[in-house]
């Protein structure tokens, strides 16, 4: 009976529970899109000022806005454009190397994010987002044991209830993995 009870116990920690907004950046939501991602084609950016859609490199975009418009266009699953606004940013920011991750999650280059999750984690070890996105990564390639070990981190890293936390939890219970 005790073996039950426990058993049962430790499967209501994966069962399903209200997503909580995301820390690390970014939050449990997709991003609304902008003119970014509706009009702007080839990774341009919508600058506001200008009234137009803009190469990134050539604006004054602060790092917070170039990290919104990445986010934006990874959502809406453009990958490659992401990845070009990714390129002329800190390559030493987290967010840069999580957004690295994603992209190359969700273009099947499984072991390219790791590397790039890894290195976000390694630059910032309380980074849930990476670790939510990483663990993920490993329940899609069915290493359900990394995957736990990611949301344990997660968990012991003061993430509990975020939607990094409840995203990966659910993915290891159901299998099934989130695009943002």
């Amino acid at each position: 009976m005790r073996l039950v009870l426990a058993s049962a116990i430790a499967l209501q920690a994966f069962t399903f529970a209200p997503m909580a907004i995301a820390a690390g950046g970014g939050g449990g939501n997709p991003p609304k899109p902008t003119n970014t991602s509706k009009k702007c084609l080839f990774g341009r950016v919508y600058d506001e000022a200008a009234g137009r859609c803009v190469k990134p490199n050539k604006t004054n975009f602060t790092e917070d806005q170039l990290y919104d418009a990445v986010r934006e266009l990874a959502y809406d699953g453009q990958y490659e454009n992401a990845q070009g606004i990714l390129r002329i940013m800190d390559q030493e920011d987290d967010r840069v190397q999580t957004y690295w991750g994603f992209t190359y999650r969700k273009m099947g280059k499984l072991e390219l994010a790791n590397a790039f999750y890894q290195k976000a984690i390694e630059n910032n070890p309380d980074n849930i987002l990476a670790r939510s996105y990483m663990g993920q990564g490993f329940v899609a390639e069915g290493k359900t044991d990394l995957a736990i070990a990611q949301w344990r981190e997660i968990k012991a890293r003061g993430g509990e209830g975020t939607w990094a936390e409840a995203s990966l939890r659910e993915a290891i219970s159901t299998g099934l993995t989130y695009n943002y």
